[in-house]
């Protein structure tokens, strides 16, 4: 999947993320760069991402999230057969709470 998106414009936006440093540059860039919906649909598949990897339920990641079933099959195939983006994320943050 990464070769279909890979591109000097994915590049770009990449590199734009990576130089970000707070939350607050993070609401500021995404708020210019994407909708509220497309926003909200990325903290809904991390959502979901973090429910699976607590084991949760499809039917109680439903009712936490608002998400649909078919959603979370998307987020646990990735989880399962993808490039460990996820699990990348999930290991940093846990660090980074672990180091305060």
């Amino acid at each position: 999947m990464i070769d279909k998106i890979k591109s000097d414009n994915m590049d770009l936006l990449f590199k734009a993320i990576l130089t970000l440093e707070t939350v607050d540059d993070c609401y500021r860039f995404f708020d210019d760069l994407c909708t509220s919906l497309e926003l909200k649909a990325f903290a809904q598949r991390l959502q979901v991402a973090k429910c699976l990897t607590e084991h949760k339920v499809y039917s109680n990641i439903v009712e936490e999230t608002g998400v649909s079933t078919a959603t979370i099959s998307r987020v646990h195939r990735s989880l399962k057969d993808g490039n460990d983006g996820y699990n990348i994320v999930f290991d940093r943050l846990k660090n980074q709470s672990d180091s305060k």
